[in-house]
């Protein structure tokens, strides 16, 4: 059984409302942060965050895009600690990295899909969620580990903005977060409505990997685009992208 749990007072700013809670669940409790318009008490379609590695639930990222749609487009916006990451990593464990390595990329990945299922299944109990329109954004990491939850969910989902990530990477990525053969196994599952982002000059995952994964995603529905840059680039028409692709599937 799941229990939600809320921590501390809601926190509003500019119209947006932020609630931090653990879900608590007989594998562990789950870190989360829930974002919502202010004062809007109609259910709102709910977007899910995965950050990127080393990040968190409430990095720049996560806060830039969980008052954006909350507060531009009345979306509840929903993020969680990876696995070894936020507040699921404590100061003895060293890098996540290393205890992803131990634990195994596939029972790591398996433990995040259902720590999201979980998350929008109980999430989605709340008056204010409309949980027949989810969408999930998540890059780097947040496709790495998050695809394969998208491909679980099927048509729970309404989208996916996925990519810098691909089935190649460099000698700079750490070998043991190589997650391709899992990830080429589930892409083709896919069957909801895709965007996918390329960084051309990505110095970890190099394009023609990227490519690859756009290319074995089942969705018939699938768009790709591509900025120039590094892995960690990102411009404001990228953001926009991302999020207008987001806004449209979920208001059809």
């Amino acid at each position: 059984m799941n229990v939600l749990q809320w921590i501390g007072e809601p926190i509003t700013d500019r119209g947006v409302t932020e609630r931090r809670f653990n879900l608590v669940r007989e594998s562990g409790i789950v870190p989360g942060i829930l974002w919502l318009p202010a004062g809007l008490s109609y259910p709102h379609p709910l977007v899910l965050l995965g950050h990127g590695g080393s990040g968190h639930k409430r990095g720049a990222r996560q806060l830039e895009l969980g008052r954006w749609f909350a507060g531009e487009w009345s979306m509840a916006v929903a993020s969680i600690d990876g696995p070894f990451h936020g507040d699921r990593r404590h100061e003895d464990q060293g890098h996540g990295h290393g205890h992803a390595t131990m634990a195994g990329v596939d029972a790591v990945t398996d433990g995040l899909v259902d720590d999201w299922s979980a998350t929008v299944d109980t999430l989605s109990t709340l008056d204010v969620i409309d949980g027949s329109r989810v969408a999930y954004l998540g890059l780097s990491m947040g496709t790495r580990l998050g695809l394969p939850y998208v491909a679980n969910a099927g048509q729970r989902l309404r989208c996916a903005v996925l990519g810098k990530y691909g089935l190649r990477q460099s000698p700079l990525t750490s070998a043991p977060v190589d997650a391709a053969a899992r990830v080429a196994r589930d892409a083709p599952r896919i069957d909801i409505p895709v965007l996918f982002h390329v960084q051309w000059d990505d110095e970890l995952f190099p394009r023609a990997g990227q490519f690859e994964l756009f290319d074995r995603l089942g969705s018939s529905d699938k768009q790709l685009i591509a900025f120039p840059g590094t892995h960690r680039t990102t411009t404001p028409v990228a953001t926009r992208s991302w999020c207008e692709f987001v806004i449209d599937q979920l208001n059809e």
